[in-house]
């Protein structure tokens, strides 16, 4: 088999392969040694460097993994700094508390404990996908029951929700909910929502 064919196979197993790819498994995909192998990874990283490509082959130890070059270091930290991240505005985090602790909840029962219509905020926590529908209630018209997400979880650092710190009274909780919120908290938290106004 020529060697460029078996370079280019090499390029491809590097990329898809995810972590550093031996050259003894590299090479018994083509029947061929371990050093043999070496040679075309070694002629392969030559080649990247001769022509300054901003994608490098890196050797650990005996195996090659697909780098991108020092130099663009700058530019790929531009690219992949993290969106603007936007804080949770004050009604959100008093929507998102009385799911927490009453799910599952209907936005009804939500209405009633803010004195206030919750369909605009809990639109906003959904589609940050904080907050979700778990079936229907048995009452009259059988609305949504709606409760917290697995992301909810990770964001606030809870394992499972027996994490969540008691608060027996949830509606006077609300009532100063900057105090009880501080107690997970739940004011640092930050949601990334790209191009999106806070709910």
């Amino acid at each position: 088999m020529e060697n460029k064919t078996i370079k280019s196979a090499f390029e491809s197993m590097m990329f898809i392969w995810g972590e550093p790819l031996a050259a003894k498994t590299a090479g018994e995909v083509f029947n061929i040694s371990e050093k043999e192998a070496v040679t075309v990874f070694e002629e392969l990283r030559r080649e990247y460097e001769d022509r300054e490509s901003g994608i490098r082959i890196r050797k650990v130890d005996k195996s090659y993994h697909i780098v991108t070059a020092e130099e663009n270091a700058e530019y790929i930290e531009r690219l992949c700094t993290p969106v603007k991240k936007r804080k949770l505005s004050q009604a959100a985090l008093e929507v998102l508390a009385i799911v927490a602790y009453r799910q599952p909840i209907t936005k009804g029962e939500i209405d009633a404990i803010r004195g206030i219509k919750c369909d605009r905020v809990m639109e906003g926590l959904a589609n940050k996908g904080l907050v979700e529908e778990k079936g229907r209630s048995a009452g009259i018209g059988r609305p949504i029951l709606y409760g917290t997400t697995d992301v909810f979880l990770k964001n606030f650092g809870f394992e499972t929700l027996k994490d969540l710190p008691e608060i027996e009274d949830i509606e006077r909780a609300i009532e100063v909910d900057e105090e009880a919120m501080s107690e997970v908290d739940i004011n640092q938290m930050s949601i990334e929502v790209p191009g999106e106004t806070g709910q």
